[in-house]
């Protein structure tokens, strides 16, 4: 860029971090030199982008001020720092090459969805008409695909395609929207779709392959016609079939073995999710967002009853990659189910040879693409409470992008938890958390899990010197932890559940912290899950829980909510328990009820827990809404599900009122006798379910108000974290917050990390980091 006769008044060094790589940062700060008329340079390093801005100083502070203003979609800027420089004289704008600066890595950028202008070149650009792998430096996939640092083209699984010299003339104009971007393709040089069929249908060969224009009318056809697909995403693959046609739905749900959890649905614009939902605009725009990513909307009617079984909610997604908006356009239907490519509980299948492999047997095809996925990332699940997305599973989209802690957590390796896995890695001061991994009693998933953490470790410089785990002994992330022959951090999970959000938040000081979640080893050796906590990073003190649940049978609970159901009762009124004439009992064949009993009276194998998921189990059971569940946390949910709406009365509940809890030894009592009476009483006379749920959560919601208010009055602490699974309930996270908001709190909740055992090894490491 050329200046024309300026006199140079000021010039600033400006430092970004964030994730500002592989998004088309330095191009954008280019144009943006070019429009404030700037001259000086812009240097991507590996532990920042650094920004030489030389003009008047009314023009290099309007510079500096666009810049997180106007920034690429997919870009996020954590800190931005200025200090004088000394001007150079320089009168041009400058791209200079990449440098490495210190031991920091360059972040590694998500997955990001096609954006509208990739979606508007295929249909004007002659070598990218219909073609179904277009992308950008501001879309396309990007952690999916990297093998290695630096982010270059001959280190992802894009260097066996080379560019054709158009791709390649664009990919070094640095005007162009392609410039630097390494996954950068046409019709003439790019990868391709092909679908392979099982068996001979339409007069095809059995094991026929058809590619191009003809996969993707092949894919439409089979679809529209209540078929079954196996079909390649960013990070592996899906199945997918028509959402409003029940057969296909059930074929599906039968052969992917998932009897009962809900199906994500992916439909084909905003106005097909309002014809089924009414999402609010804070949900239209996490789903329109680059990640993508699945949201739970609150209700919705029409699509396949098996869709969602029975759950008024549903999995809404809007298309992320170009084939899909292609194969909308010749699809009858408005609507998909897109579900993980995987058998139940094993990691989604990413590899070609897999998908014909282990999905060929269960669909009519496998539509596939012929560039290889490095790095498996399933599908990320938002829910939006109170006009803020929060995240279930932080996958792709979101991971490997890193959070930002502002202390030292360099060499900690933290393994997390057993189910919904991740792990986490510290560099410098920042988390670098991973994608899904899965629940790692699956063989696969632990395979996965070691996989990942060799590949992070590699990518990222990674050498660790720390592993924090939980401290159950026999999760299987806790062995891994001990093979390293390191120092070890054992972190008690739920205090690793409230570090987690704090250190999201960035807290330091002690908090009020509950965490309320299905199970998790406490310090004890019990079974810990309904907590409050008076805690910092480093330590912590138990000062309240609800009161604990024995569990016949152990962990045969999960499945068979009714057992807890009966044990709530045995322990609020005895033996006359087993004589109540209650619904959810009258299934239950008596030899099983009378072993339940043996094991109540006789306290065999039945643990205690004060795990709040078993007690919404258990009143889920004693209502009659679940009391066998095929999936984690069905009851809860469907207890959720039919929730009156608006606010309703607590039912009563008794809360210790002892003067002061300042000593370790003292802790609150709480009671919960009167609410099971109270509950029972309502069922007695036949008032509606949606009531009774309703008031039971209210009553939860109002539990951990009063509890934190005594707990305020007794040792002057005003903020309150509320991590763990239970918090993902849409009813409980919402009315918690604004009723601790109204008595004057400072409330955290889970924004950045999943408040599930997702969330727990950051917690680890942010632990680990404060007690070395």
């Amino acid at each position: 860029m050329s200046i024309d006769e300026r006199t140079f008044v000021t010039a600033q060094r400006i430092t970004v971090r964030g994730l500002v790589q592989g998004v088309g940062f330095r191009p954008y700060i280019y144009r943006l030199a070019e429009t404030f008329q700037v001259s000086g340079t812009v240097e991507n390093a590996n532990d920042a982008v650094y920004i030489h801005a030389e003009a008047t100083q009314e023009q290099v502070a309007a510079f500096i001020e666009a810049i997180p203003r106007n920034k690429p979609p997919a870009a996020e800027i954590y800190d931005l720092h200025t200090e004088y420089a000394e001007p150079s004289g320089t009168q041009e704008f400058r791209i200079v090459a990449s440098s490495d600066r210190s031991g920091a890595v360059t972040r590694v950028s998500p997955d990001i969805a096609v954006c509208a202008d990739c979606l508007d070149d295929m249909n004007t650009q002659a070598h990218r008409i219909a073609y179904p792998l277009i992308n950008c430096t501001n879309c396309g996939p990007r952690f999916s695909i990297i093998r290695d640092l630096p982010y270059d083209r001959p280190n992802t699984t894009m260097d066996v395609f080379p560019m054709c010299d158009t791709c390649r003339k664009e990919y070094e104009d640095v005007r162009d929207r392609r410039f630097h971007a390494q996954p950068v393709a046409c019709t003439d040089c790019g990868p391709v779709y092909s679908v392979w069929e099982p068996g001979r249908v339409a007069g095809r060969t059995p094991g026929g392959r058809c590619a191009g224009e003809a996969a993707l009318e092949r894919t439409a056809d089979i679809i529209n016609s209540g078929g079954l697909v196996a079909l390649k995403g960013t990070g592996g693959y899906h199945l997918v079939c028509d959402a409003f046609n029940e057969n296909a739905v059930h074929r599906l749900r039968t052969n992917k073995r998932r009897e009962g959890k809900p199906f994500a649905v992916m439909f084909r614009d905003r106005a097909a999710v309002e014809a089924v939902s009414a999402p609010d605009e804070a949900e239209i725009a996490c789903l329109s967002s680059p990640a993508r990513p699945i949201v739970l909307l609150s209700s919705h009617i029409g699509t396949a009853p098996s869709v969602c079984n029975g759950l008024i909610s549903i999995g809404a997604i809007l298309p992320s990659m170009p084939f899909h908006y292609l194969l909308f356009e010749k699809l009858k239907t408005t609507a998909v189910v897109l579900t993980s490519g995987n058998i139940s509980d094993e990691p989604i299948v990413m590899s070609d040879s897999d998908a014909v492999e282990r999905l060929g047997p269960m669909v009519d095809a496998v539509v596939s693409y012929n560039r290889t996925v490095h790095n498996r990332v399933d599908d990320s699940v938002m829910m939006v409470v109170n006009g803020s997305p929060r995240p279930i599973r932080r996958s792709r989209g979101y991971a490997p992008g890193p959070i930002p802690l502002l202390t030292d957590v360099e060499g900690i390796l933290a393994v997390g938890a057993e189910l919904k896995h991740t792990f986490c890695l510290g560099k410098g001061q920042e988390a670098i958390l991973s994608q899904h991994i899965g629940d790692l009693k699956n063989g696969e998933t632990l395979e996965f899990f070691e996989e990942a953490v060799e590949r992070f470790s590699r990518l990222f410089r990674f050498e660790p010197q720390v592993i924090a785990c939980d401290l159950h002994p026999d999760y299987l992330s806790t062995r891994f932890a001990l093979q390293f022959g390191l120092p070890v951090v054992q972190v008690q999970h739920h205090h690793a559940h409230i570090v987690a959000c704090m250190a999201e938040h960035t807290l330091h000081e002690q908090v009020i912290g509950v965490s309320f979640d299905g199970t998790g080893y406490g310090s004890d050796e019990t079974i810990w899950g309904g907590e409050f906590f008076v805690a910092d990073r480093a330590e912590f003190r138990r000062v309240a829980h609800l009161p604990a649940i024995p569990l016949p049978g152990g962990d045969l609970v999960v499945s068979e909510p009714w057992r807890t159901g009966l044990a709530l009762l045995h322990r609020e009124f005895g033996a006359p328990a087993f004589e109540m004439d209650l619904p959810f009992l009258r299934g239950i064949p008596e030899e099983r009820r009378a072993a339940v009993r043996t094991s109540l009276e006789k306290n065999l194998y039945c643990p205690v827990s004060s795990s709040a998921g078993r007690l919404f189990d258990a009143v889920a059971a004693i209502t009659g809404v679940c009391s066998h569940a095929q999936f984690d946390a069905e009851g809860p949910m469907r207890l959720e599900s039919i929730a009156a709406t608006g606010r309703h009365p607590a039912y009563p509940f008794r809360l210790d009122s002892a003067d002061s809890i300042t000593t370790p030894e003292t802790m609150l009592d709480i009671g919960l006798s009167d609410m099971i009476g109270a509950l029972l009483e309502d069922m007695q006379s036949g008032q509606d379910l949606q009531l009774i749920s309703a008031r039971f959560h209210t009553t939860i919601s109002e539990l951990i108000v009063q509890t934190s208010i005594h707990l305020r009055s007794s040792l002057g602490l005003n903020s309150v974290v509320l991590s763990g699974g239970l918090f993902q309930n849409r009813y409980i996270l919402a009315q918690t917050e604004l009723l601790l908001e109204q008595q004057g709190f400072s409330v955290y909740a889970h924004k950045r990390v999943p408040t599930n055992d997702g969330g727990i090894s950051l917690g680890q490491l942010a632990a680990a980091a404060a007690r070395s």
